[in-house]
């Protein structure tokens, strides 16, 4: 993860242990609305990294968030824990509902499929 998530990480009040409290009040609308307000708050920590992340799809009945990472992201060997520790964790905080968070990137290169940067 790259130190501008991380300090956001750490900065924001991420308590995977005790999820919906802190004040998610500030996010409003459907999931996906609340979904796309923190990542616009999440995003400018990835782009100082040169990375950037892509929101794709909100399942409101799973609360499965479909993202993905892009830029320097794609390279990065540590583009899972910036998913998972990063995105995921905040995510799960501030939106009620979020379950789980995956990179559609990663699914692609499962299949064979790679992203071409210019």
């Amino acid at each position: 993860m790259g130190e501008s998530l991380a300090r956001l990480c750490r900065e924001t009040d991420c308590r995977t242990s005790d999820r919906g409290t802190s004040d998610s009040s500030t996010y409003t609308g459907s999931v996906r609305a609340q979904v796309e307000q923190v990542i616009e708050v999440i995003r400018p920590a990835i782009q100082a990294d040169n990375g950037d992340v892509v929101l794709h799809d909100v399942n409101e009945e799973t609360g499965l968030v479909t993202v993905e990472l892009i830029g320097a992201c794609v390279s990065c060997p540590a583009s899972t824990v910036t998913l998972k520790a990063g995105l995921e964790r905040i995510l799960m905080d501030r939106v009620p509902g979020v379950t789980e968070v995956i990179d559609a990137g990663a699914a692609k290169a499962e299949i064979g499929e790679t992203p071409v940067s210019l």
